[in-house]
């Protein structure tokens, strides 16, 4: 296993953190689950008020003994905005009821989705006043947020200067959060990638056209290896069912080294490979089309359009199009099928794609039954 400093918090993350969204079958598998990850390596636990029963599950094993010392494993749980300094107290000494523990090493304001929640955290005398007052007495040392935010969000919750690291998506098959990796490197932010597997691509189960263009190599491991190889990047999120999911991930936690010809030489077949099958259809991601205004996310959209049509990824492409609608804040955006052809995301688009075409053939190809969060 490899480590590396987390930002400004100097804490030495290991390059994996356990997420314990995913573990929660029954307490003896989590217990499993964590023993597992501690022997592996990894020393960072990542947990949620919102997860179930994820902060009870961990706090159990940690009343039962970690195989290791508390001072060599460093416990994050996460809980949603509020707005008000009160709730935001009672969720804290809540959390660390959970946990069984007297402090937490980072506490991150969860779910920073919206204008809303960030209108919550600047606000003086709001929800943030409860945070200082546990990082000031020693219950919370660190704090970050995560988000599922529009980039517009996450660079503003970034010049807060709040925050000491933060949690984000930002994968090979999604890079429009770049530019938020680099404001939070220049603040000295440690930065965490959420579940690269899993909505990095559903990366644990690709399909064969993406296998086939991605040998010698694995799509999850390049897609570890993308992430591994840039410096910036302190830790990625595993967030295993039960222990043997730990297994595959962690068989490249040693490849933190920049990447090599042959690993450049497949990221450029893959790029070049999507160009010639989408041709003039191909979205680029510039996001000029918003907003629209029956609030489509058209570029996301679009980019689940890129891959399943690409790279046969139509079971992520449903799976994360069949979000829209169904899960708030978290994935925003109305379906593909709500567009009225009123032409306005046309004269904005520097492809001159024909979007709401390009919608419709989106919604036949990737909707079916809803989906929701996993823990919902």
């Amino acid at each position: 296993m490899k480590y590396r400093r987390f930002g400004k918090t100097n804490l030495c993350l290991s390059v994996f953190s356990l997420g314990t969204m995913r573990y929660l079958s029954t307490p003896e598998n989590a217990w499993q689950t964590i023993q597992k990850a501690i022997a592996l390596g990894i020393n960072h636990l990542e947990t949620a008020r919102g997860y179930g029963k994820s902060e009870d599950f961990l706090g159990s094993a940690i009343a039962l003994g970690l195989p290791v010392p508390r001072s060599q494993v460093y416990v994050t749980t996460k809980i949603p905005p509020t707005a008000d300094a009160n709730t935001m107290r009672e969720c804290i000494d809540a959390s660390l009821e959970k946990l069984n523990l007297d402090y937490l090493d980072c506490l991150g304001i969860h779910g920073l989705n919206t204008w809303e929640h960030l209108d919550w955290v600047k606000t003086k005398g709001g929800c943030m006043k409860a945070v200082e007052e546990a990082r000031e007495d020693g219950r919370v040392r660190y704090v970050g947020f995560s988000t599922h935010a529009p980039l517009e969000i996450i660079l503003d919750a970034i010049d807060t200067d709040f925050f000491d690291f933060v949690n984000l998506h930002y994968y090979y098959f999604f890079q429009r959060n770049a530019l938020a990796i680099e404001k939070a490197y220049e603040k000295d932010m440690g930065i965490f990638i959420i579940s690269p597997a899993d909505k990095g691509g559903r990366l644990y189960t690709p399909p064969q056209t993406l296998k086939d263009l991605c040998h010698p190599f694995s799509p999850l491991e390049l897609n570890y290896r993308f992430l591994l190889s840039d410096t910036r990047i302190t830790t990625l999120s595993v967030g295993p069912a039960n222990s043997k999911e730990l297994e595959e991930p962690l068989l490249f936690s040693d490849r933190d080294r920049p990447l090599t010809q042959e690993e450049i030489d497949t990221f450029q077949r893959l790029e070049q490979y999507q160009k010639s099958v989408l041709t003039t259809d191909r979205c680029s991601q510039c996001y000029e089309c918003l907003p629209c205004p029956e609030e489509i996310n058209i570029p996301e959209v679009l980019r689940l359009r890129n891959l399943a049509t690409a790279y046969d990824m139509t079971d992520f492409g449903q799976y994360r199009y069949r979000m829209f609608e169904n899960a708030g804040h978290w994935f925003p955006g109305m379906k593909a099928n709500r567009c009225t052809e009123c032409g306005e995301c046309l004269p904005k688009c520097p492809e001159n794609l024909d979007i709401p075409a390009l919608l419709k053939d989106t919604h036949n190809k990737l909707n079916g039954a809803s989906s929701r969060r996993l823990w919902e």
